[in-house]
C-alpha cells in the first residue's frame, strides 16, 4: 500500500476511499497473479516429507519435517525404519520444496519491487520510518520481529550451506580414497604376480639342473652340514646370536606352539576316532547319544585349539605358515570315515584268516586221504 493512499484515507474522504481501493488491492491481485499451480510431483514431495499440500509451509516447517524424517530413515542414524532409498527420495523432495519456496520468495519480492516503484513518486514526501527493510520476503509482525527472524533465517541458511560443503568435501575425500585404495591394490597385485613369476622360474631352473645331474658332483654330497657354517649374504652379528640360541637349546616360540598345536590336534583326533571304534556301525540310539556327547566335548577342545591357532597366527613370522582354524564338522567326518575304512580293513582281513584257515584244513585232509590211500595201496 502507497503513502499517498495512506494519507488519503487518513483524512477521511469516503469519495477518495472508494477510488483508492483498486490500489490499495493490487499486491493481493500482483500476488495471485504470481502464484503458480503446484505440480504432482511437488505435490508428492510434500506428501514425503508429511507436510500440509497447499504449499503454504514455511521453510522452518520444512526444514524441521526434513530433521524428524532423517532421524527415522537416515541410514547412519541407527533406528530401525532406516532406508537408503527412501532417505535419498526424502532429501530430494526437501530440495524441491526448498526451490519451491525460493520461487514463491522471488514472487513477493517482484511484487514489493513494483509496488516500490509505484511510490517512487511519494517516497519524497513520506515520513523516514515508514520505509521498511525488504528482508527477502522473511518473516512477518513489526519490523524488530521481522529482523530477527531473517537472521534465524541467515543462520539456517549458513548451516546448511556448510553441511552441504562438509557433505561433498567427505564425498570427495571418500571418492580419493577409494582410488588410492584401488591403485594400491593393482600395485600390490602386480608386484605378487611378479614375484610369483620369478619364483617358479628360479624352481624350474632347479628342477631342470636337477634332472641333468648338475648337483651330483658338489663337494660334500651326502655329508652333513657344518653347524657352524658361514653364510656371506647373513648378516654376523644375527649369525652369532642364532648360533648361541641354538647352542643353548632355545626354540622360537611360534615353532613351540606349531609343534604343541599338532600334538594336541593328534591327541584329539585319536581319542575320537576311538570312542567312534566303541560303537558299533550301525549305531543304536543310545549309542548315537553317547556319540554326541563325545563330539560335544570334541568342539569344546576344538574351539580352545582354534584359539591357540589365533595366537599362533599372530606371532608367526612368515604369512604363507599362517594356520586357518579347525573345522568340527570335517574333523567329524574325518573320524567317521577312518572308522568306516578301519573296519573294512578288520573285515578283509578276518576274511582272509578265515580263508587261510579253510586253506590249511583243507589241506589237512588231503594230506590224510592221500597217506590213507597209499596205506591201502601198500596192503594190497
Amino acid at each position: 500500500m502507497s503513502c499517498s493512499s495512506l494519507l488519503w484515507l487518513r483524512c477521511g474522504d469516503l469519495f477518495h476511499r472508494v477510488l483508492l481501493l483498486p490500489l490499495y488491492c493490487s499486491p493481493t491481485v500482483r500476488a495471485l497473479s504470481h502464484h503458480r499451480r503446484m505440480s504432482p510431483s511437488l505435490r508428492e514431495s510434500y506428501r514425503v516429507l508429511q507436510l500440509p499440500p497447499d504449499g503454504d509451509s514455511s521453510q522452518a516447517e520444512v526444514r524441521e519435517a526434513y530433521i524428524r524424517m532423517a532421524k527415522l530413515y537416515h541410514p547412519d542414524s541407527g533406528a530401525p525404519t532406516a532406508d537408503a532409498a527412501l532417505f535419498a527420495r526424502i532429501e530430494e523432495a526437501y530440495r524441491a520444496v526448498l526451490a519451491h519456496i525460493a520461487r514463491q520468495k522471488s514472487a513477493s519480492q517482484f511484487t514489493q519491487t513494483v509496488d516500490e516503484e509505484d511510490d517512487d513518486k511519494s517516497k519524497g514526501t513520506s515520513f523516514q520510518h515508514r520505509h521498511y527493510l525488504s528482508f527477502e520476503g522473511v518473516g512477518a509482525g513489526t519490523p524488530s520481529q521481522r529482523e530477527r527472524q531473517y537472521r534465524q533465517y541467515r543462520m539456517d541458511r549458513a548451516t546448511e550451506q556448510v553441511l552441504e560443503y562438509r557433505y561433498k568435501e567427505m564425498e570427495r575425500s571418500a571418492a580419493d580414497e577409494g582410488a588410492m585404495v584401488e591403485r594400491d591394490m593393482r600395485n600390490r597385485s602386480r608386484k605378487i604376480k611378479i614375484t610369483q613369476a620369478v619364483e617358479r622360474l628360479v624352481e624350474d631352473l632347479i628342477q631342470e639342473s636337477m634332472a641333468r645331474g648338475d648337483f651330483q658332483n658338489l663337494s660334500g654330497s651326502g655329508k652333513p652340514l657344518s653347524k657352524y657354517q658361514h653364510n656371506p649374504y647373513a648378516d654376523p652379528m644375527t649369525h652369532n646370536l642364532n648360533r648361541i640360541l641354538i647352542d643353548n637349546g632355545y626354540q622360537p616360540e611360534w615353532i613351540v606352539t606349531q609343534k604343541e598345536i599338532r600334538e594336541t590336534l593328534a591327541k584329539l583326533r585319536a581319542g575320537l576316532l576311538g570312542a567312534r571304534g566303541k560303537l558299533g556301525d550301525p549305531m543304536r540310539p543310545h549309542e548315537e547319544l553317547r556319540w554326541q556327547e563325545h563330539c560335544e566335548s570334541f568342539a569344546t577342545e576344538l574351539t580352545k585349539l582354534n584359539k591357540r591357532v589365533d595366537t599362533f597366527n599372530l606371532i608367526v613370522p612368515l604369512l604363507k605358515q599362517q594356520m586357518v582354524h579347525f573345522s568340527l564338522k570335517r574333523e567329524v567326518e574325518r573320524a567317521v570315515r577312518e572308522d568306516k575304512e578301519q573296519r573294512e580293513e578288520r573285515r578283509r582281513r578276518e576274511k582272509e584268516q578265515r580263508q587261510k584257515k579253510r586253506e590249511m584244513v583243507q589241506t589237512q585232509q588231503d594230506n590224510r586221504h592221500g597217506i590213507f590211500a597209499w596205506m591201502q595201496n601198500l596192503l594190497k
